[in-house]
């Protein structure tokens, strides 16, 4: 049984018995953290995108084994990872330690913007959004578009998911 060693939000992480899993089942069932979802299992609905080492990944379609030495982030990692960006000099001791309520600037923009509703697609939209704002932190509404364009929200429609990615780029 082959272990894969990878960096799950920052953190060393040895992942048993997950080798012939995708990396969402893997971190879903042996890392216990089920923030990405399984929408469609083929990579057309985006529910499962995390980040592997910064770039937008659909996890549902990546074999866990990929993730073997690389960084990935997951929705229950995209505060801190924002967090772990800034510089040392802009970093205050509480803004290391975890808080419920510390938040990524495009969550904040989501809830502000109404841009949530089922809640089942935001993980994937959120993880899509960051990695754009983290590439180009001045989108056009194009990009924005085309960041999230493998993402389908089914409840909200698009508009306030796009005004809040414009939000938080501000």
């Amino acid at each position: 049984m082959q272990t894969i060693h990878t960096a799950v939000n920052g953190q060393a992480c040895a992942i048993e018995g997950a080798s012939s899993k995708t990396l969402l089942d893997a971190l879903r069932d042996n890392v216990g953290l089920t923030g990405s979802k399984l929408g469609c299992g083929e990579g057309e609905c985006g529910a499962c995108t995390v980040w592997i080492n910064g770039q937008a990944a659909m996890a549902c379609l990546v074999p866990a084994a990929q993730a073997h030495g690389a960084s990935i982030t997951t929705i229950e990692g995209l505060a801190s990872a924002e967090r772990r960006a800034q510089s040392a000099e802009q970093l205050q001791p509480s803004d290391l330690s975890p808080q419920p309520s510390a938040l990524h600037p495009l969550q904040r923009a989501f809830i502000e913007h109404g841009a949530v509703q089922c809640g089942y697609c935001i993980p994937g939209m959120l993880m899509a959004g960051a990695a754009l704002l983290a590439e180009h932190p001045r989108p056009t509404r194009e990009q924005a578009q085309q960041a999230i364009s493998g993402n389908i929200c089914r409840c909200t429609g698009y508009r306030k998911i796009l005004d809040a990615i414009a939000a938080a780029s501000q």
